[in-house]
Order: structure tokens, then C-alpha cells, then sequence
């Protein structure tokens, strides 16, 4: 019988054998970048953009009830227009930028005070505690008898919310810092002020980062508290002159503000988050 033929070609002789193995490379997962992961980011607000822009546009949506993303944007243009949106919105960013620069600063002073001496945390801690659980609602009639109507009442209430995130944060941070680094540090022979500069503070700053993040949030709401209950300027006061005239795309375009500048908020607390903890290997990693 004639021997049987081979038809699947063999590797030469003396061949590398990895040469001969099966290319995997073509399988191994991909690496999305940070680009790659912007975008998809924002595909579900740009999903649900489009979605209710079809939805109004089919008559689905009253236009009373939730007016289309074009009709928002027509009224924006408009309100630039009479120079009243640019203005409001200006009121409102100095409000916030000056509430949270005091809450900030006194909230950062005092966690660390705190969180170096429990002689600190016994003087402060429980005060701090017991004005954290009042709500702004609460306390909103009492600031109006302080302050009046004024431009004071509203920036104390931005500063008194944004002191407790930052307040317990730095806090947590310093209380968190590894034992082991200080006593390194002090066998090393470093002095305290230097122990605090070169090992406490950077090892507290994601957590206090963490705070500054959550008190840009909690700056706006407490500001959109103020704004619509007693105030003749800002966004909030846009909202509710359009709730007397029942002016849904006003309102609508005052929420979409807030959120756009939630956005804006974190993405700047995001890059402090990278440029400060550039040292830090998992923020590091996040920034390539």
C-alpha cells in the first residue's frame, strides 16, 4: 500500500520552538486609555440627552412638564442675551468661592488641630459633632435674624457646610498616616514640624482631597438653600423668579447649571487630585 501522505507542514529543523508556538498576543485584553474612558464617560449623559430631545420633539414631553433640550439651550441663549443668566451666575460663583475658602480654612485648621492632640478633640469634637446635625433648613430662619437678606447669611451657609467634609477628613487622614513612618521619621532623627511637613500632611492629603471633593458638592446645596429662600441674585433666585411665572425651561436650565457646575467642580478636584498625589502610586496610575 502506498504509505500515507502528510499534508500539515512541520517546522524546520533546528527551528526556535517558540517560533513555532501559536501567536496569542492577538488575544491578550486591551488596555482602554484615559481618552478611551473619558468618552465612554459621558455616553450615558449623551444617550439620555438625545433621548429626551427625541421624546420632547415626538410629543411625549409636554413642553410644561419637561421642555426639550433645544428649547433649554434657545432660553439660555436668550437669558445671555439680556445679560441677566451671566450675572446670576456670577453672584453665585463668588457666593460659593467665598464660602468655601472660609468653611474650607476653618475646617482644615480645626481637623488638624484635632487630629493632633485628643486634648483638641475633647475641647472641640463634640461642638463640631452637634452643629453637624442640624440641617441647613433648620438653621436657615436663625441666619436670616444674624445676617438679614444680605450677601452674609448666604456665604455662612456655604462656609458651615463645606467645614464639616473637610473637618472630618483631615481628621480620618491624620489619624490614618502608618505609625511606623513617624517612628522611622523620628529615628531618622527629623524634627516635628518636619515629620508633620514630610510625613503626616502627605499621607492625610487623600483623604482630605476626598473632603474638598465632597464639599464642593455640599457647597451648592447649601448655597441653592440660601438662594431661593432669600436672595435678589443668582441662580437660584433665576429659579424661583420662573416658578412664579411657571417658567419650566428656566428651571430647567437652572438645574442643568448646577449640574454642569457639579461637573466643572470635580473635574478640578480631580486634577488636584493628580498634581498633588502625583507621588501616590495608585493616583499615579490613574493619571496615565
Amino acid at each position: 500500500m502506498p504509505e500515507a501522505v502528510n499534508h500539515f507542514p512541520l517546522p524546520a529543523a533546528g527551528a526556535d520552538s517558540a517560533s513555532a508556538a501559536p501567536d496569542n498576543t492577538s488575544h491578550s485584553p486591551r488596555v482602554l486609555t484615559a481618552r478611551s474612558l473619558f468618552f465612554i464617560s459621558w455616553t450615558a449623559p449623551l444617550v439620555l440627552l438625545l433621548a429626551w430631545e427625541a421624546l420632547a420633539r415626538a410629543g411625549v414631553l409636554s413642553p410644561q412638564v419637561l421642555p426639550a433640550p433645544s428649547k433649554v439651550l434657545q432660553t439660555a441663549l436668550n437669558l445671555i442675551a439680556q445679560g441677566r443668566l451671566l450675572s446670576d451666575l456670577g453672584a453665585s460663583l463668588l457666593r460659593a468661592a467665598a464660602g468655601f475658602a472660609i468653611g474650607g480654612s476653618i475646617g482644615f485648621v480645626l481637623g488638624t488641630l484635632v487630629g493632633f492632640s485628643r486634648l483638641a478633640e475633647a475641647l472641640v469634637d463634640r461642638s463640631v459633632q452637634m452643629v453637624r446635625a442640624v440641617p441647613f433648613l433648620a438653621a436657615l430662619p436663625l441666619v436670616i435674624v444674624w445676617f438679614g437678606v444680605g450677601e452674609g447669611g448666604k456665604v455662612f451657609l456655604v462656609s458651615l457646610g463645606v467645614l464639616f467634609p473637610i473637618y472630618i477628613n483631615t481628621v480620618l487622614g491624620i489619624r490614618q498616616v502608618d505609625p511606623k513612618l513617624l517612628e522611622l521619621g523620628r529615628v531618622t532623627g527629623l524634627s516635628n514640624w518636619t515629620l508633620i511637613r514630610r510625613i503626616v500632611l502627605p499621607g492625610a492629603l487623600p483623604s482630605i482631597l476626598a473632603g474638598v471633593r465632597y464639599a464642593l458638592a455640599v457647597a451648592w446645596l447649601a448655597l441653592v438653600i440660601a438662594e431661593t429662600i432669600a436672595a435678589n441674585t443668582g441662580i437660584g433666585s433665576l429659579a424661583m423668579d420662573a416658578r412664579e411665572f411657571l417658567q419650566t425651561d428656566v428651571i430647567v436650565l437652572t438645574i442643568v447649571i448646577y449640574a454642569g457646575i457639579g461637573v466643572v467642580s470635580d473635574g478640578i478636584a480631580r486634577l488636584l487630585e493628580r498634581r498633588l498625589l502625583a507621588w501616590h502610586p495608585n493616583y499615579a496610575a490613574k493619571g496615565k
